[in-house]
């Protein structure tokens, strides 16, 4: 096995040990979430204390949501939260439609609960979510994207949590909003729900790494102000900002029943547009934050495993096109690196399958759509591991890093949702 060949095997069993890794805080997510369904207590911290309740600041950068953020601003008047003790600050960015307009209005017709700011040009999320936080005076600062419906005790669940001193920042829940919308945006409300429920709660009850999410997220202003704004220069701020806690020794804490309801894309050039940035952030803040690893330190060790997922996923990319290219060209490799490769290709393309067949078995009302599913999961998982490849080449080649909006409809296909009144 000559050098190159060796490198090749050490790849593989990195992968498989990260795979290896990954299966404990799943299976231990699953336990937690199937015991959650059996306490009546719930996870919020029990019982609603009556004590003073903190102040808290929620931020809202926006720009060009007329569509979605009427209906954002409706549900966070319908808060189940003393008005005195909150405050919503919406920074808009230079809008070319009639989001100012909107929020304006909003503003004059609550002018003790609503800040608005108008800027002229944007310069990102981040910095907008850092010129807000100029503005903020709550001791828990929250943060929504326009799109989002949070429900109406969101605030009272989470501030349970922070009566923990520990606990530094909280991630709530994000649900698909549109999930009935198409095949893609069911498939995405799978994902996320399997992401939060199963691995993100599996790292919260093991005490690891738990990411912020960049929407329904809380930090305490005492944190914020410590540790400094959010990187305007990173793709994945949340991510960052995540990443600077463990770094410090802070504790994100994972809240299952703080839920808000948020679009999804329901277009294949949406959702590579959100992914590129998503996977090029996680890259970005993975290699800012390679220094974890010297820690030796559980949580930060988690993390860092927790941002290379991308690179991860572009080696299952890799790993499919060399079998293609050597099956193709006879090229004679080390029989080991033959049978890793083979069986990674075929363990890849059976969990597929499986998934697929899932699906198509559990997705109702039935019908023959249905058997569009194991194909369709397949076409998914290639398209996310190009995005993934796609991302690494633009670190590699240096490519300027630019923070792109996902473009939201403002489609609702939960009826409960709209039975509550949340709509703009």
């Amino acid at each position: 096995m000559d050098w190159l060949q060796f490198i090749v095997f050490l790849l593989f069993v990195f992968m498989y040990g990260w795979m290896a890794y990954s299966i404990p805080i799943v299976v231990t997510g699953i336990r937690r979430m199937l015991r959650a369904g059996r306490d009546s207590r719930g996870c919020g911290g029990g019982k609603r204390r009556s004590d003073k309740l903190p102040s808290i600041s929620i931020i809202v950068p926006v720009k060009d949501e007329e569509k979605v953020i009427g209906r954002l601003i409706n549900s966070l008047l319908r808060l189940d939260y003393p008005k005195d003790r909150m405050e919503i600050i919406i920074v808009e960015d230079g809008s070319k439609d009639r989001t100012r307009e909107i929020c304006e209005g909003y503003a004059r017709l609550h002018p003790n609960l609503i800040k608005f700011f108008h800027r002229d040009s944007s310069s990102g999320k981040p910095s907008a979510l850092n010129y807000g936080f100029n503005h903020a005076g709550g001791e828990l600062i929250g943060v929504f994207d326009a799109d989002n419906v949070p429900q109406p005790d969101t605030l009272r669940k989470v501030v349970e949590y922070f009566r923990d001193p520990s606990v530094a920042a909280v991630q709530g829940t994000t649900c698909a909003i549109n999930a009935d919308e198409n095949m893609l945006t069911k498939l995405i409300s799978y994902e996320e729900a399997i992401f939060f429920k199963n691995y993100v709660q599996g790292k919260d009850v093991l005490n690891l790494f738990v990411p912020l999410m960049g929407s329904c997220q809380f930090i305490r202003r005492d944190v914020m102000e410590t540790l400094g704004y959010w990187d305007e220069k990173c793709l994945a701020e949340d991510l960052e900002m995540s990443a600077r806690m463990i770094e410090r020794g802070y504790r994100v804490k994972y809240a299952p029943d703080v839920i808000s309801w948020q679009e999804v894309p329901s277009r294949i050039p949406r959702l590579f547009k959100q992914r590129l940035r998503w996977s090029r952030g996680y890259m970005q803040v993975a290699v800012k934050y390679g220094r974890l690893l010297k820690r030796f330190e559980r949580r930060a060790i988690d993390a860092e495993l927790t941002l290379i997922g991308p690179f991860i996923q572009t080696l299952f990319l890799l790993n499919y096109l060399v079998c293609v290219y050597f099956h193709c060209t006879k090229i004679q490799l080390d029989p080991i690196l033959v049978t890793m490769m083979n069986f990674t290709l075929s363990m890849t393309m059976a969990s597929l399958l499986i998934t697929g067949v899932a699906l198509a078995y559990v997705v109702r009302p039935w019908s023959i759509r249905n058997l569009l599913w194991p194909p369709f999961i397949h076409i998914y998982w290639n398209l996310q591991c190009f995005i993934t490849f796609y991302a690494l080449l633009q670190m590699v080649l240096r490519r300027p890093a630019r923070w792109v909006k996902t473009l939201k409809t403002g489609r609702c296909t939960k009826t409960d949702i709209l039975a509550e009144g949340v709509t703009s």
